[in-house]
């Protein structure tokens, strides 16, 4: 099987979410040069992309915009729906829990889960708090894949191992702590996006002056 570049399988993301909104303005084809422009990358950038994944599109045509989308559907998987769940029932975790993208993009938050019991049993945009000793036994029972981490990067570690010793498939880590796992990981540290947003603007702002 063909190593895909990680870095453009985030891209095709972007490209499906690029193409959700061209055809709710009511286009039905597009071009790499249309879809660039919008993502601010380059249309041979796109196409490459593409390329790992088939023939799409004609020259001098374009892409049919809802047979690309079905094609993205299938190598992103979101054909189906997932559920998922959230671990740590903080001021994050509920504010995830409660993301209507989440939903809209096909994505069920069956359950928060948290070590404080006075919080299980309560619920949270209609979604229950658990307790972190139930883990096991609701990923087996309702088949979910999927777990996002919002605890303190002291329990980060813990949790990632409750979460793959459970039957979890993949971790979205928004604790700001590198964890290790056997399966597949994405961090999302605000922290770090922000410093880099600084960095950018620093760098934009001495080029002008």
């Amino acid at each position: 099987m063909q190593k895909i570049p990680k870095p453009a399988v985030k891209r095709l993301a972007m490209y499906y979410r690029c193409l959700e909104r061209l055809r709710e303005e009511g286009k039905e084809v597009t071009s790499s040069k249309e879809m660039a422009q919008r993502l601010g990358i380059k249309a041979c950038q796109i196409r490459k992309d593409l390329s790992y994944f088939g023939e799409f599109g004609k020259r001098g045509i374009g892409y049919n915009i809802d047979n690309l989308l079905e094609r993205l559907k299938e190598i992103l998987g979101v054909e189906k729906a997932w559920k998922v769940i959230v671990i740590g029932a903080g001021n994050l975790g509920k504010a995830i829990a409660g993301h209507r993208v989440i939903k809209e993009q096909g994505f069920e938050i069956a359950a928060l889960f948290d070590i404080d019991r006075r919080k299980v049993g309560t619920k949270v945009h209609g979604v229950e708090i658990k307790h972190m000793d139930e883990l096991g036994d609701f990923v087996k029972k309702e088949g979910v894949k999927i777990a996002i981490l919002c605890v303190p990067k002291e329990s980060a570690q813990n949790a990632a191992d409750e979460a793959e010793k459970a039957g979890v498939q993949g971790i979205l880590n928004f604790s700001p702590r590198v964890i290790k796992a056997n399966i597949p990981i994405e961090n999302v540290d605000i922290a770090v996006a922000l410093k880099s947003l600084t960095f950018q603007i620093i760098r934009r702002k001495g080029k002008h002056e």
